[in-house]
């Protein structure tokens, strides 16, 4: 489980230095690193600071400042602006919608496809153009939950998501194709999208199990009550920037082993107007170990903002992306929050 204890803030990448070599195999005679794509991949190149004074890109922003950028509007409209300024990000940290799952009440949403195959489709575009964005040593996080098809009747739980998911008519309440969208059908969306994302040339490193402690129990009969969800790792290249140390297990011996990949986080309750919103710790290690010093975080399904807080927070820049004005003020709000501590924080 991910409570063990981390290496942390006191990491060379919190202090704005490259992480540690693997292992002493990576330093050559004279204790320099040694001349390797991994070692290379240690020390990535870094998105220059005007890109974040872009007047095109400040045009279409709904907020900006020096670390941050907020887009309000499509996802792949903005994906394509973004690439066309020649932005390079360091770590993309998303959960897009899950299908069938919830009506946000906005055109061009997507997760309300007639059929699992157009919503998975949809995702694949996305991501091909977040690959676009990605520089090559970057990282690829997405939660993405699953859903059973013709999911009938209405709910008992008076727990707040489980309210939300419920509008009416949904894709999985129709009668379906007969063969994969048929009665009681788990789906396995994250995995056929992590399947179709191999497919488009994607490496996945690790399909994390993430377990949510004292669920909200399934009203059902006939299976198991569901409690996990997956974040999966993928990325462009074999070499790419990995810092464990941020977030590794601390041994008595001093020596850092890699975080597991079965996390137990809790759920959480709700980021202002938004029902589904991350976890902060579910990002912890997305965000720590795979953003390099001055690096750029991408939340192409930004929600509340919870993966532009985090970077915030950490000192890494960031941008947004969200389809809900609603969600897009939450985000400016929390910002500006952060803005003026640090101001403070400066002045004293």
């Amino acid at each position: 489980m991910l409570r063990t204890e981390a290496a942390g803030e006191g990491s060379p990448a919190a202090r704005g230095t490259p992480p540690l070599p693997p292992t002493s195999a990576s330093l050559s005679g004279d204790g320099g690193l040694k001349d390797t794509p991994a070692n290379r991949a240690l020390h990535p190149g870094s998105t220059p600071q005007e890109i974040f004074r872009d007047p095109e890109l400040l045009r279409h922003a709904y907020y900006a400042d020096e670390k941050s950028i907020v887009v309000n509007g499509d996802v792949r409209t903005a994906l394509q602006r973004l690439i066309g300024a020649g932005v390079e990000v360091d770590c993309i940290v998303t959960s897009p919608p899950y299908y069938g799952q919830r009506d946000y009440g906005i055109e061009g949403q997507l997760g309300l496809e007639d059929h699992p195959q157009q919503f998975i489709d949809h995702l694949v575009e996305v991501f091909d153009l977040c690959a676009a964005l990605l520089r090559e040593t970057g990282s690829l996080w997405i939660n993405i939950g699953d859903t059973y098809w013709s999911g009938k009747g209405a709910h008992k739980s008076g727990e707040l998501k489980q309210g939300a998911r419920r509008f009416g008519l949904r894709p999985q309440d129709r009668p379906g194709d007969g063969v994969w969208a048929r009665p009681k059908q788990l789906l396995l969306i994250p995995h056929r999208l992590a399947i179709a994302l191999q497919e488009r040339g994607w490496l996945v490193r690790n399909d994390v199990v993430w377990v949510k402690p004292h669920p909200v129990p399934d009203q059902v009969r006939d299976r198991c009550s569901i409690s996990h969800e997956y974040v999966f790792h993928l990325t462009k290249s074999r070499w790419y920037y990995y810092n464990r140390h941020a977030v590794g297990r601390r041994l008595p011996s001093g020596r850092v082993l890699p975080p597991l990949d079965t996390w137990e986080v809790p759920p959480a309750n709700g980021n202002g107007s938004h029902k589904a919103s991350f976890s902060e710790d579910l990002i912890r290690v997305p965000v720590l170990a795979t953003t390099p010093a001055h690096g750029i975080v991408l939340d192409p399904f930004n929600g509340a903002g919870t993966s532009m807080v985090f970077a915030r927070k950490h000192g890494f820049r960031s941008i947004g992306i969200d389809l809900s004005e609603e969600y897009c003020e939450d985000t400016a709000r929390a910002l500006r929050k952060l803005a003026v501590a640090e101001a403070l924080s400066h002045d004293a």
